[in-house]
């Protein structure tokens, strides 16, 4: 009879727990449904109030590069406060989050300490103007147009049309170098001749070619000279200004014309070469 009591006993409690447990799964898998609900709607509204506030800014006329930076300010901030509803909405104390972060503000000041970084990096160029939306810039090893300034990157699109994404953080402390800032740009070119060619006589041929391309600019004045002498070639050396947009088209244009009107006037453009004398037997 006992151990039938402590049976029947033992059976009550595991309905208890099983019933128990069955409506916290159901009260779960309600909130998250609604939380999967409230999501999916938020994610619409938030790209609807990110397309108002984009055709305001357009209205307002507000320089690309702000746009940007504000666009992206304003779609982070409106995806962490959907976040925060989800999580509110399963059940979740925002308060125990907030305290949670709060009991390991160290580590998290260390973790998010880039992020803050990047962020006030991005302050600072919209401030400086170092580039802007457009410009063709140099830095950390990456080479491309401005597509974006985004809160915590810039987006460049390369000349064989990679996305690169640079943290806004090393561009506002490091070096930048902005190759559409300036109206004009100076293009180099090293040219090698055969030792014996007049220096005279292929700077003319040389400045004849410069006068002829009309994209190059008279003013400044263009420039060539003798740069080295070289263990096998003496090297000029060309200095022209164009428009910045003109840059690749004379620089490429040039090289082309210099070497088919050298081979026609005879003027050697050497190669490296080695002479080797062979020892005769004793």
């Amino acid at each position: 009879m006992k151990g039938f009591e402590k049976l029947n006993f033992s059976n009550a409690t595991v309905d208890q727990i099983f019933t128990s447990s069955f409506d916290i799964c159901v009260q779960f898998g309600i909130k998250l449904v609604i939380a999967l609900l409230v999501l999916f709607v938020g994610k619409k509204i938030i790209n609807y109030l990110n397309k108002i506030f984009v055709t305001l800014l357009k209205k307002k006329e507000i320089e690309p590069s702000v746009e940007s930076f504000l666009r992206s300010l304003v779609n982070i901030s409106l995806t962490i406060v959907l976040s925060l509803f989800v999580i509110s909405i399963l059940g979740v104390d925002n308060s125990s989050i907030i305290a949670l972060l709060a009991s390991g503000g160290v580590a998290v000041g260390f973790a998010i300490s880039g992020t803050l970084q990047n962020f006030a990096g991005g302050v600072m160029i919209l401030l400086f103007k170092p580039y802007r939306i457009g410009d063709y810039i140099e830095a950390q090893n990456q080479g491309g147009t401005v597509k974006e300034i985004q809160i915590f990157n810039t987006v460049l699109i390369t000349a064989d049309n990679k996305t690169v994404y640079i943290p806004n953080g090393g561009l506002a402390t490091g070096v930048v170098t902005n190759l559409s800032r300036q109206e004009n740009r100076r293009l180099e070119i090293i040219i090698g001749v055969g030792y014996g060619q007049s220096f005279d006589r292929v700077k003319l041929v040389i400045e004849k070619i410069l006068n002829n391309e009309p994209k190059v600019l008279k003013d400044p004045e263009f420039l060539v000279a003798l740069h080295k002498l070289n263990s096998s070639s003496v090297d000029i050396v060309i200095r022209a200004w164009t428009k910045k947009e003109n840059y690749w088209d004379v620089y490429f244009n040039l090289n082309k014309q210099i070497y088919e009107i050298f081979s026609k006037e005879n003027i050697d453009i050497p190669f490296p070469h080695m002479t080797v004398h062979m020892a005769k037997k004793l």
